[in-house]
Order: C-alpha cells, then sequence, then structure tokens
C-alpha cells in the first residue's frame, strides 16, 4: 500500500505540457519523473472526464455527458470505494468535485472546507469560480491552491489526496489553446507544482500530473480532435510503468490508484492497470 496523490491540470494540453512545462520536462529529464500521453475519452468535457477518472468508466456508460447533467456519482468511484475499505481521502478541487463526491449539491458557505471523519471526502478544499467571465476569471492562486494540498497532506496523510487547478481551461476559454495567455498560465501552474511536488514526495507519495482534455483554438473542447484528446500523463513514481511511447488509457487511472493502494478493483474498473 502506498499513498497517491493525483493532480488534474484542467485542460492542459498534450503539446502545452511539452512546450511551456518546464520543471515537469526538467523533471523527466533528470529522471525523477516518466511521460506518456494518455488520450482522453469523449465527449472531451470536464465534469464527464472528472467521472471517467474516477470510475474507470467512459461517460457512455456512467451517464455524465456534459457538465449541465452534473449530479453525484452513481458508480463505484475512487472516494466511494476507499471510504468503503477504511481509507482516508482528501481533495482541493473545484466545487464540481463536491457535487460528484462529496454527497450533496455544493454550498460555498457550508463546503468550502471541511474536515469530517464521517463526510464521504474527510479533508476538502473547494473553490467556486463563481461568476467568473473575460472580465473576471475569479481564479484561486496557484501556489495557494497547492499550499492547501500541502497542509492537507502533511496534517492528515490522505491514502488518495486530488489536487484539481482549473486555471489553465479558464485562459483557454478566453484567449484559445494557441494563445500566449493560455500557454504563460499552463507554466505559471508548473512553477507552483515545482513547490508542491518535491514536499509530496518526501512524504511518501506517489504522483500523477494529468488532465482531463486540451483546448483548441476555438475556445473550446467537447470534440475528437487531437489538441483535445492528448493530454499529457506524469508518473512521479517507481511502482507504475508501461510500455515506452505507448498512449495510455485514461480508464486506466481509478484502478491503478486501488491496485497502488491495495483494494480490490470492483467489476466496474475493466480497463488494465498501469503497476
Amino acid at each position: 500500500m502506498t499513498k497517491t496523490c493525483l493532480i488534474i491540470v484542467d485542460g492542459l494540453r498534450y503539446d502545452t505540457a511539452l512546450s511551456d512545462c518546464g520543471y515537469l520536462q526538467a523533471a523527466v529529464e533528470a529522471g525523477h519523473a516518466r511521460l506518456w500521453q494518455m488520450q482522453s475519452e469523449l465527449p472531451t468535457i470536464s465534469a464527464p472526464l472528472y467521472e471517467t477518472i474516477h470510475t474507470g468508466l467512459p461517460p457512455v456508460e456512467h451517464g455524465i455527458i456534459g457538465n449541465e447533467m452534473i449530479r453525484p456519482s452513481n458508480k463505484p468511484n475512487l472516494f466511494s470505494i476507499l471510504k468503503q475499505a477504511g481509507r482516508v481521502t482528501g481533495s482541493v478541487a473545484h466545487c464540481y468535485y463536491h457535487t460528484l463526491y462529496g454527497g450533496s449539491s455544493f454550498d460555498p458557505f457550508e463546503h468550502g472546507e471541511i474536515n469530517d471523519p464521517d463526510a464521504p471526502i474527510p479533508h476538502a478544499r473547494y473553490y467556486s469560480m463563481e461568476g467568473y467571465c473575460p472580465e473576471n476569471s475569479a481564479m484561486p492562486a496557484e501556489v495557494d491552491l497547492c499550499a492547501q494540498v500541502w497542509g492537507i497532506a502533511r496534517d492528515h496523510a490522505p491514502d488518495y489526496l486530488l489536487f484539481h487547478t482549473s486555471s489553465c481551461d479558464t485562459l483557454g476559454h478566453w484567449f484559445g489553446g494557441e494563445s500566449s495567455e493560455y500557454r504563460i498560465q499552463a507554466s505559471k501552474v508548473d512553477i507552483a507544482l515545482a513547490r508542491l511536488v518535491p514536499r509530496l514526495r518526501e512524504a511518501g507519495y506517489e504522483v500523477f500530473v494529468t488532465a482531463d482534455h486540451g483546448i483548441n483554438s476555438d475556445h473550446h473542447h467537447a470534440g475528437d480532435q487531437p489538441e483535445l484528446r492528448q493530454v499529457p500523463f506524469y508518473v512521479f513514481s517507481d511502482l507504475v510503468d508501461a510500455p515506452a511511447g505507448e498512449v495510455l488509457d485514461q480508464k486506466s487511472i481509478a484502478p491503478t490508484v486501488l491496485k497502488l493502494l491495495g483494494v480490490d478493483l470492483p467489476d466496474t474498473m475493466r480497463a488494465p492497470t498501469l503497476c
């Protein structure tokens, strides 16, 4: 059994990770991490892919096909399975994750910070980005989010820790996936991760860094374009492996996390594990 942290950089394209995420690429060059390309499921929309990443099911099977259809997950997922197994989970993420896995619709006054051993996710911090628009991106600072992740890891040492940041997706929507604004934001996320990932590794965490989907030059994501489906999968771990150059299956993330934690996989998780 080993502690695992999954970092989801919302909207981060594979090619942008290669060109603008200097820390992550340096970690690969130095042998501290390895990188694979991963293929997102369809549709390439956030809430459906959050659920895919956590259930190992494609959207057409788990039933969340768009952000407008978000509801509590009704499939075995990492948070529910680990809760039943007596493991501890934590999350710093967009409020969609509370709706999916936190037990109710999100209320910013009640659910912004959770420390409750009986809660579906016992240790959680959520941001809403309510009212975000081109004039007000409403993004938390990346280093502040990373500090919250570290606080949960340091104080509670959850077996599974999720960190989800939305800023690349936000700038991609406003300026497009080919814009300098989008690429610069990817580098800012990368710089913040350079301050977090080594701390997590020293604390005994296996760390994965990936994305739900990319974004195109139309400021959009949903379809089957390569820039939408090709996302990075960085692995800071000696326990995970796959053939070099292989394109990995996004549905493999959930069963891989469970296998690392020594928890039995449900029948619904059919994708091969990466360990």
